[in-house]
């Protein structure tokens, strides 16, 4: 049995849930969030809490259980207080900026490059090299923060490129000089 999925989802005050079958609505005061998960998973809601349970105990059933569970908790939890991505930007010259919406990196190359957040995604910047993402829908947040990474990704030699806030980047030692 799947340990993350015996564990019910707690509703915070604020927070609304609207189960229809397999489609899930949660709204929030960040915004509102909806999905239809796979048939099969089962949804009740109990007090305030939603149990996701299995249908029987086939191989598929076993594999989506946990995930549609934190699924649902994500959704939950995004509608109530959002997520964050933070990266850093690190080399001599590299910086970012905010156009509109849109994210602009000058990073190295001959021109800047321009990335443009989609809907719902907001982008700040901070002392232009760390970049906030943010927004309530947790893989779109994660997916952004990664296309802004995949930009220039750090490399192990200097270090120089965008990683994300708290990574660890393993060093190389360069060639070694004649003697």
């Amino acid at each position: 049995m799947s340990r993350i999925g015996k564990r019910p989802v707690e509703i915070p005050d604020k927070v609304t849930v609207t189960l229809d079958g397999q489609s899930v609505a949660v709204k929030g005061p960040k915004g509102e969030l909806s999905r239809t998960l796979p048939p099969e998973v089962l949804l009740e809601q109990q007090d305030k809490a939603i149990v996701v349970s299995r249908r029987d105990e086939s191989r598929n059933a076993r594999q989506r259980h946990g995930l549609c569970r934190t699924l649902v908790a994500n959704m939950v939890e995004g509608v109530s207080k959002g997520f964050e991505r933070k990266l850093q930007i690190i080399g001599v010259g590299y910086r970012a900026q905010v156009q509109g919406k849109n994210l602009v990196l000058n990073v190295g190359y001959s021109n800047p490059v321009t990335i443009e957040p989609p809907e719902g995604i907001q982008v700040a910047v901070d002392g232009n090299t760390n970049v906030t993402v943010s927004g309530i829908n947790k893989e779109i947040v994660g997916n952004t923060a990664a296309r802004i990474r995949a930009v220039r990704p750090p490399e192990p030699y200097k270090g120089k490129g965008i990683r994300y806030e708290g990574e660890y980047v393993r060093r190389k030692v360069g060639k070694a000089g004649k003697k």
